[in-house]
């Protein structure tokens, strides 16, 4: 076994501290990765404190990891080491089902292995994640990253990317596409440039007018205030665009009314949630039945498509934007997310662990 360190929640209600803990030894087709930087998802603040009633305990958070190949088992032939890997949201899964031969292993009708919080069948226990110095995973869903991107900002590719470039590319986002984006955050800025990149006139809706000229700069054609947080209501603005869009990403994940933001949508036009609130949004069947309107959810994406979003942002020089802290300040970011005090994906350097 391999003695791990990194950073725990003991239970719900207890900040983040140091925790060693167990990796399993690398068998034959696993690599061993030592973990220079882990991205802090709005997931790990939901996880750690138990806001949808399924965490494990000790909790080690982290999905978005990136670091190099220490170890390789004998039978790999994808990785080397000293080579660049990321690990994001998943570590296995049963890859028989019809979902996983599809290459949609987020799906897995038996449930995939998450990252943390995951009950882990190779090592029993549960999963921990890259709150850590080091992780080991079956090489099928370790990624492969390129020398084009910087390593630290690469990191919330592997959740905050993978989750607005999967549903975008699913519903066609390009050229003569309008598409607007709600939110922008860790996910909405990601989601901002895909969509600009892809050729689409993007509206970028947000609350904050302090994040309105870094929306502009990210590649936003339009960019809508919301002055309600929690209706998501500006008369004007929003009527000023009833019935433009084609695709909305929502990616915010505090309650919020969707209605408004249907009404924007053209006929057919379709709203994704990839965020996920506390709270289930309240939908009036008028908003979707008189324009054949359609509200759908996204949920990642598999390692092939994983893979492909990663070689995208390397030929295309996309990255998330972030600010690096130390892992002694992780309970601090996680109070400034909640004030959406970050622009826009904090990042952890674990060489300060």
């Amino acid at each position: 076994m391999i003695t791990a360190k990194g950073y725990a929640a003991q239970s719900a209600t207890t900040p983040l501290a140091p925790f060693s803990f167990a990796r399993r030894d690398p068998g034959p087709r696993d690599v061993a990765i030592a973990i220079e930087y882990c991205g802090v998802c709005h997931t790990d603040i939901h996880q750690t404190r138990n806001d949808w009633g399924r965490s494990l305990f000790p909790m080690v958070p982290g999905h978005e990891i990136i670091g190099r190949v220490t170890a390789v088992g004998a039978e790999v032939t994808k990785f080397a080491p000293g080579e660049r890997a990321g690990v994001g949201c998943m570590v296995d899964s049963c890859r028989t089902c019809a979902n996983c031969l599809d290459g949609e292993e987020q799906y897995c009708l038996s449930r995939a292995t998450f990252t943390y919080n995951s009950a882990d069948p190779k090592s029993g226990g549960q999963t921990y994640g890259g709150y850590s110095n080091v992780i080991v995973v079956d090489e099928a869903f370790a990624l492969k990253i390129s020398p084009k991107l910087d390593p630290a900002a690469a990191a919330p590719l592997l959740c905050a990317g993978i989750t607005t470039y999967s549903p975008l590319r699913h519903w066609n986002a390009g050229p003569g596409k309008r598409v607007g984006v709600v939110g922008l955050g860790g996910l909405g800025h990601m989601a901002l440039q895909f969509a600009r990149s892809f050729g689409a006139h993007v509206v970028q809706f947000t609350t904050s007018p302090s994040k309105a000229a870094g929306a502009m700069r990210l590649g936003a054609h339009e960019v809508v205030l919301l002055k309600d947080p929690q209706a998501l209501k500006d008369s004007k603005a929003m009527e000023a665009r009833m019935g433009t869009l084609d695709l909305i990403v929502d990616t915010v994940s505090a309650p919020h009314e969707v209605n408004p933001l249907l009404l924007t949508l053209r006929r057919n036009g379709v709203m994704v949630l990839v965020g996920l609130p506390n709270e289930e949004p309240r939908v009036a069947p008028g908003s979707l039945i008189f324009a054949r309107r359609s509200l759908a959810g996204s949920l990642i994406g598999g390692i092939r498509q994983t893979q492909e979003m990663l070689d995208y942002c390397a030929e295309h020089g996309i990255a998330s934007e972030i600010e690096r802290i130390p892992i002694a300040k992780i309970n601090e970011a996680y109070e400034r997310m909640i004030k959406s005090d970050v622009k826009f994906r904090f990042v952890i350097d674990m060489s300060t662990l």
